[in-house]
């Protein structure tokens, strides 16, 4: 196949849009990285009828008001969820807050681990439809379990240490596409550039682990699912 070959991000991972045979017929392809049991998110997101929104809600407490600013929100709660999963749960500012984060973006956590800075991104479970709180659902990759990676996850196994009350850096909303329900997006090429906005009659998704979670918030969005 010839012609133009589209690199998109969509949360914080890299999808492709094939043409110019698909752009032609409306068929929009993603591919989702798998990070995660993508089990673990399709339990969860089945809990609730409809528990995504495709666009921030018109509310004035908005908790991401800046993807330059780092917003410290504290942990309100810790889920078992399996030996090496946990779903942690943040409070916002206030009970009528809600993070503010569309469909496709993510979000930065950082700390200092060991005096280094560590940076990772993440794509919440919760929605905008949830207020006073945000859930991520994290693996937690513990040192000595793989000999690949002897020191595990900094940024999960700090997570994991983390006690309720402690505060993290949350930053965004980030990511370069937004899904905006009925098969619209809103996609930059860069950060700096205005959205250009594309339509698509059939959207075809390939995804797994975390990155199923964005693929199934647009399709519980569009009432797709269940």
């Amino acid at each position: 196949m010839s012609g133009l070959v589209v690199e998109l991000l969509l949360s914080d991972k890299m999808y492709m849009i094939l043409g110019p045979t698909m752009v032609e017929n409306s068929t929009l392809i993603v591919a989702g990285v798998v990070v995660l049991v993508s089990s673990l998110a399709i339990f969860f997101l089945r809990k609730r009828n409809c528990p995504f929104s495709c666009t921030t809600k018109n509310v004035s407490n908005v908790t991401l008001v800046s993807d330059e600013t780092k917003y410290a929100l504290p942990l309100a709660e810790k889920i078992w969820i399996s030996h090496d999963t946990r779903k942690f749960r943040f409070k916002l500012p206030s009970e009528k807050h809600i993070l503010g984060l569309p469909i496709g973006q993510h979000v930065y956590l950082s700390a200092k681990v060991d005096n280094k800075l560590v940076v990772r991104p993440y794509t919440p479970v919760s929605s905008d439809d949830d207020f006073g709180y945000v859930d991520l659902m994290i693996k937690v990759y513990f040192r000595d379990t793989n000999p690949k990676f002897p020191d595990g996850g900094k940024m999960s196994q700090y997570l994991e240490q983390m006690k309720i009350g402690d505060t993290i850096d949350f930053r965004g909303p980030s990511g370069l596409i937004v899904y905006q329900g009925n098969g619209r997006f809103a996609i930059k090429p860069d950060k700096k550039s205005a959205p250009m906005y594309r339509s698509f009659s059939k959207i075809s998704m390939i995804a797994g682990g975390t990155g199923i979670t964005p693929m199934l918030q647009g399709c519980f969005e569009d009432g797709l699912l269940f």
